[in-house]
């Protein structure tokens, strides 16, 4: 038989509602009782029933992570931090992936009748979106932030972008480039203006002359890069390295160069920015910034599970960078 919330109070000698707060992870309870009552759920094999849960708290104990973010990677790794959050606390995921300009309000309410989340997950570039923010405000529902171009006032997680760009270039001025391309994200992506930032200061700092032929237009998607680094590689004098806003676009940097009898990084240096999968799956492994991804979705689903059980409560979160280097980026070879 399935083992009853009565069974782990009896077991563990407390009162049903003191194992309702330990496995809702709530504050004011003992160390030591709330180690009785989880190795009283361990021994029973005890599983919350999350039906019930919602008819006696009026809560559908659910988190939806809203998304149009084109970049697989970028969205898995957040789901996989999303995860370890919501199974820590008890609560279930669902993924309310919404449509972009008229479709963005439509799919977003159908979310809310359909599934009845207890708060939202957003993600760039719906953390910005104005749509977005004013349906979830007017409705009173509890949201995270990851990466919001405007942190006020907002919970969630973010990271100093800017910084991470200008030491990822920083690198390849060190390496000896000095025609140094860069594969913009959407204009609508705070990201976008911070890497896009990060990668003008740098030149500033190095002496070098801004070149808008070298700075391009991307999606995030590997199919924005293919035309991205078409773009950059046909100029009459094409870089001797190219920075991606994300791994992604990277990537499809690596498919351009092989196609024309360029190798990485003897002929182009290429670096990308996240550190998602896949910067460690190509040959050679891509230089980029270490974005701890999935960090950044437990922690926004931390925070926001703060919010809903205190109005008052959660905070916005700055995580760490790192610059990897790998074996993407070289010095440049004479031409």
């Amino acid at each position: 038989m399935r083992s009853r919330i009565e069974d782990v109070a009896a077991i563990a000698g407390v009162s049903i509602k003191t194992v309702s707060r330990v496995l809702n992870n709530e504050p004011n309870v003992r160390v030591e009782t709330r180690d009785r009552v989880l190795a009283a759920v361990s021994r029973l094999g005890y599983r919350p029933n999350l039906s019930a849960r919602s008819l006696a708290g009026q809560r559908s104990y659910a988190l939806a992570l809203v998304y149009n973010n084109p970049s697989r990677n970028y969205l898995m790794e957040i789901q996989n931090g999303m995860l370890e959050a919501c199974h820590a606390n008890h609560y279930n995921l669902i993924l309310g992936p919404v449509g972009i300009g008229r479709r963005t309000l439509p799919d977003l309410a159908a979310l809310f009748e359909n599934s009845r989340p207890d708060g939202v997950v957003l993600i760039p570039p719906l953390t910005d979106d104005a749509v977005v923010l004013a349906y979830l405000e007017d409705n009173e529902i509890p949201f995270s932030s990851i990466a919001p171009r405007h942190p006020e006032g907002r919970i969630g997680v973010r990271m100093d972008e800017t910084t991470a760009v200008v030491e990822l270039i920083g690198h390849l001025v060190a390496q000896g480039h000095r025609r140094i391309a860069h594969i913009k994200g959407p204009r609508a992506h705070g990201a976008c203006q911070w890497r896009l930032a990060g990668y003008r200061q740098a030149l500033r700092d190095a002496g070098i002359e801004y070149d808008p032929a070298l700075v391009v237009n991307g999606q995030f998607s590997f199919e924005s890069g293919i035309e991205a680094a078409n773009t950059l590689l046909d100029l009459p004098e094409p870089p001797t390295a190219i920075f991606a806003a994300n791994d992604d676009m990277a990537a499809a940097v690596f498919r351009v160069a092989g196609q024309r009898g360029l190798r990485v990084p003897r002929d182009l240096s290429v670096c990308g920015f996240d550190d998602t999968p896949i910067a460690g799956h190509i040959y050679p492994a891509l230089t980029t910034v270490r974005q701890p991804t999935d960090t950044m979705g437990r922690l926004a689903t931390e925070q926001l599970i703060e919010r809903i059980r205190s109005p008052k409560a959660g905070r916005m979160v700055t995580v760490d960078h790192a610059v990897l280097v790998r074996e993407s980026t070289h010095a440049p070879r004479r031409r």
